[in-house]
Parts: structure tokens; C-alpha cells; sequence
């Protein structure tokens, strides 16, 4: 009979007392084994905190010499228990600052016991009163925008409770991130490795208005929405290219009688060809960074950009017989607008899925 582990990984930086609560409530409640990994805290200022953790309450410190970040922590932790246990079923991720109950870290390890693949998110409810701003404000908006850019749909993107698989934890250790943005890179991996996510609502706790949470709302969520620049550069410098190329063919074919299917069409295709080679290379090279078949890709592609391009062209043409003396570009961007949104889903789910 195998006997199953399921470590309690907590990255500490600066801790305090709270720390020292969470691990007395662990040892009570016989969750074990515990990892604490101190993230470069000054030895002595905060030294002493480590010491009773690992002398009184039996929890494993792990060390930084110098401040790394949290996502370097847990992707360290993450390492030393695929090596350490034998019978490891995944782990659970709390934060040091008293936001979590033990009985919502069981609640966790619960569900991933049911569910042993999948990624577990110990989801907060930010309707309620009593919540800080800037975690209601970061939570909504980042939910949001995660899930209409990058298909992944969570309630709480920036939860620390966390049960992750033993495989989901493997693939891990390649993800990009060393600091908050870990958590947002971590759920991205979900979609590239169809990860399922799990959600499992827990009480929300704020002390003393989180003050003691290293989360930087400014510097660490410019590096959180950094994550979808490379799609939104993707496909906004392919529209420029586009509306630049389709005003230069509209100039040269408009005086030119007896184009088939009239000029608007024909400046539409010349544009689309050029601007959908240039936008196919960037998503390829940069944006999914050549990930499956290039030839299967392109020739998607290919499809969705022959559709995209012959709605653009009717639309377009429709739009402009309604009113013929308005200059095209300002029918064209409000259709192709609306046409963005459609192309982006399509190449995220479909094209380079």
C-alpha cells in the first residue's frame, strides 16, 4: 500500500507572526509534510522566524540566498518534491500572510485527490464587502482579459491556494516566470497542455488590508498583462499593415474602369495577401513560437484568411454603396474591427491550436 503525499508549499518573504499561525494550525490539523521556502529574507531580521518554523513545527526550509521571486520559489519547490517523494500525488500552494485557512488547503488537497490531473484554484468570492480595492479591481479585470485573449476562464486569477498534479508540476519547471507572473503563465500552460482546472470556493481573508502582500500592483501586474502584448502587437501591427497596404492600392486602382468586382475588393485582397504573410510569420515565430506543424497551421490559415478577407471585402463594399462619398477607410476600420475579435478566437482555438 503506497502511502500518498501531497506537500504544503509555502513561499515565505519577510514573514511574520502569521506565518508561524498558519504552520501551528498545519501541525494541529496533521498536514504534513510542509516546505517553506524562505525567498532571500534577511537572516537577521527574519532568521528566527525559519528557525522555529523548521525546529517547533517539523516543516522543511528551503533558501534563496537573494530575493528571486515567488514563481522562482515554487518552481524550486516544486523540484526538490518530484525528487523527495517517492509517492507524490501533486502538491498545494499556500501564501504565508494568514489569507488561508486549513481548512481550505484541505478543501484543495481534497479535490485534487478526485481529480489527479488537474490543476485545483482555490477561488475567492470578490463580491463581497470587505475586500480591498486593488484586489477586486486586479482580480475582475485580469479574469476578463485572460479569458477573451487567451480562452482560459477562472474566477480568481490571482489566488495562491493552489493544488497542482505531479505531471502538471514536471511541466512546470520550463514555464516561463520567476516572479507573480508565474501564476499567470501557470494558468496559460493549462490551454497549451489541456490541463483541466478545478474550482473550489474558499472563505476570503483579508488581515490589516493585505498590507503585508509583496504583490506590487503596478510593477507585477505590467508584468502579469505582459503576457498578452505579443498577441495584441500581433494582430494590431498586421492591421496597420493592412489599412497602410489597402489605402495604397485604393489610390491606384480607383481610377482604373472595369476592375472585376470593383476596387474596394481587389485593394482588399492585394492588402490581405501582404498583411497575412507578415501577421502568419509573427504568430508562428513569435507569438506560439512554431509550436505543431507549420504546414497544417498555414494552411488553416490560409482558410481563415481567404473567409476574413471576403467578409471584409462585402462588408466593406455593402457599407460604402450606403453611403458612397464617405472615403472607404472609415467603413473599413469599425468592419475590420469587429472582424479582429472573430480572426483572433479562430486562430487561437482552431489555427494554432
Amino acid at each position: 500500500m503506497t502511502n500518498e503525499v501531497i506537500p504544503v508549499i509555502i513561499p515565505s518573504y519577510e514573514p511574520d507572526e502569521k506565518l508561524i499561525k498558519l504552520l501551528s494550525e498545519l501541525k494541529a490539523a496533521e498536514v504534513s509534510p510542509v516546505i517553506v521556502y524562505d525567498d532571500g529574507s534577511d537572516e537577521s531580521l527574519y532568521g528566527g522566524y525559519f528557525k522555529k518554523a523548521e525546529i517547533e513545527y517539523g516543516a522543511v526550509i528551503l533558501r534563496h540566498a537573494v530575493n528571486l521571486g515567488k514563481g522562482r520559489a515554487l518552481k524550486d519547490a516544486f523540484n526538490y518534491c518530484l525528487n523527495e517523494y517517492r509517492d507524490l500525488i501533486g502538491v498545494v500552494t499556500a501564501d504565508s500572510d494568514g489569507q488561508h485557512s486549513i481548512e481550505d488547503i484541505k478543501k484543495c488537497m481534497k479535490a485534487l485527490k478526485e481529480n489527479p490531473k488537474a490543476l485545483v484554484m482555490g477561488v475567492r468570492d470578490f463580491d463581497k464587502s470587505g475586500i480591498p480595492a486593488r484586489s477586486v479591481f486586479g482580480n475582475k479585470v485580469t479574469s476578463k482579459v485572460m479569458s477573451i485573449l487567451a480562452g482560459v476562464s477562472v474566477c480568481d486569477t490571482q489566488t495562491g491556494l493552489r493544488a497542482i498534479s505531479k505531471s502538471f508540476m514536471e511541466k512546470l519547471l520550463s514555464c516561463n516566470g520567476e516572479r507573480f507572473e508565474f501564476e499567470t503563465n501557470m494558468l496559460l500552460m493549462t490551454k497549451d497542455e489541456e490541463i483541466k482546472i478545478v474550482e473550489v470556493p474558499i472563505k476570503t481573508i483579508y488581515i490589516e488590508e493585505n498590507k503585508t502582500s509583496h504583490f506590487r500592483p503596478i510593477q507585477d501586474s505590467a508584468m502579469i498583462y505582459a503576457v498578452f502584448l505579443k498577441f495584441l502587437f500581433s494582430s494590431l501591427s498586421s492591421s496597420v499593415v493592412d489599412m497602410v497596404m489597402f489605402a495604397i492600392f485604393c489610390g491606384i486602382f480607383r481610377g482604373i474602369a472595369g476592375i472585376p468586382f470593383g476596387y474596394i475588393m481587389v485593394s482588399t485582397v492585394c492588402a490581405r495577401v501582404i498583411s497575412a504573410i507578415y501577421n502568419f510569420l509573427i504568430n508562428y515565430k513569435v507569438v506560439f513560437k512554431g509550436k505543431g506543424s507549420k504546414t497544417r497551421a498555414a494552411v488553416r490559415y490560409v482558410i481563415l484568411a481567404v473567409i476574413i478577407m471576403l467578409l471584409s471585402g462585402t462588408l466593406v463594399s455593402f457599407f460604402h454603396s450606403m453611403v458612397p462619398n464617405s472615403p472607404e477607410l472609415y467603413v473599413k476600420i469599425p468592419v475590420d474591427c469587429i472582424l479582429f475579435l472573430m480572426r483572433f478566437v479562430v486562430q487561437r482555438e482552431i489555427v494554432y491550436k
